[in-house]
């Protein structure tokens, strides 16, 4: 996906709501056809968001709590072991 810090196209809203994301957009998104999207509207501003990048997202918030060098699948995998051990 190539970073895009700024683009304006024009697309016509259609019969039943429907917009046609351009080529150039897509591509440069990452979205792919069939691809599920998220609309948001911020401060009156239609916003689309892939699955991938609201995931990136995500991944990025929680790693600023995790400190360095731990491992959320090593801790999780002990946390279910010591559990199953104790039943």
């Amino acid at each position: 996906m190539n970073e895009l810090k700024e683009l304006t196209v024009k697309a016509k809203v259609t019969e039943g709501g429907r917009i046609v994301i351009p080529t150039k957009l897509r591509r440069a998104l990452g979205i792919e056809i069939g691809e599920n999207v998220t609309l948001s509207v911020k401060n009156n501003t239609l916003q689309i968001t892939t699955q991938k990048e609201a995931l990136r997202r995500i991944q990025a918030l929680v790693r600023k709590h995790v400190p360095e060098g731990v491992s959320l699948v090593d801790e999780l995998i002990k946390d279910r072991r010591e559990e199953a051990a104790n039943e």
